[in-house]
């Protein structure tokens, strides 16, 4: 009877141990873990405000250049950072090329038969970008918010004489877009798409009932 009795009440030994099991499960939730689960949390909710603005995109670069516009006030009233200014300009020249290239390599294109027409009576295939639009717009909006930030600590304000470094970018530009205008003159392609041509007969008008 005592032994039946006391079956369903744990011994100090099964509750000990069922102490020391909840406090290994709490030590297991460390603040490491903690930090991973905010962060976490927090880039869901950023990427889906991200997602909600995909559509608009007017609204979408009108905010890229405020963003643009306030950092080169910000530039321009410390009179520095322009090695900052610089490397965003050769960053944003590779994103440029990038938002211009076709997705797929021309040359392999033309011999494997790729998403690249070449002739009028080939299918339509609208034109699918190495870096897509979106990508491309919040690339920049990352960078300029980044290089906002930088010039808040002295560290990143190395002397340089502007004209030269704007002088050599503008000519890195020009040499970088005719080599790119070339490669589409020689592959035939438009970076853009401008939605697919109907061909075709007209319909014939019917005739009205007397």
């Amino acid at each position: 009877m005592e032994s039946a009795a006391t079956a369903g009440v744990p011994t100090p030994v099964a509750a000990a141990t069922t102490t020391d099991d909840n406090l290994q499960s709490t030590d297991s939730s460390s603040p490491a873990d903690a930090v991973n689960r905010l962060i976490h949390a927090v880039s869901q909710r950023q990427q889906h405000l991200l997602d909600k603005t995909v559509p608009h995109v007017l609204y979408r670069w009108i905010a890229c250049l405020c963003v643009v516009l306030i950092y080169f006030v910000r530039v321009y009233f410390v009179e520095g950072f322009y090695i900052i200014t610089y490397a965003i300009g050769i960053y944003l020249l590779n994103l440029i090329i990038a938002f211009l290239s076709p997705q797929e390599d021309p040359e392999a294109s033309l011999t494997t038969g790729g998403s690249l027409p070449t002739r009028r009576s080939d299918e339509y295939r609208p034109f699918v970008r190495r870096l897509p639009e979106f990508k491309f717009w919040l690339s920049i909006i990352r960078a300029f918010i980044i290089g906002f930030m930088m010039t808040f600590f002295d560290v990143f304000d190395v002397p340089v004489f502007w004209p030269i470094l704007l002088f050599y970018w503008v000519m890195l530009f020009f040499l970088t877009m005719r080599k790119q205008i070339q490669h589409m003159i020689k592959y035939r392609y438009v970076p853009f798409s401008f939605g697919k041509k109907q061909y075709g007969k007209k319909p014939a008008p019917t005739e009205s009932s007397e």
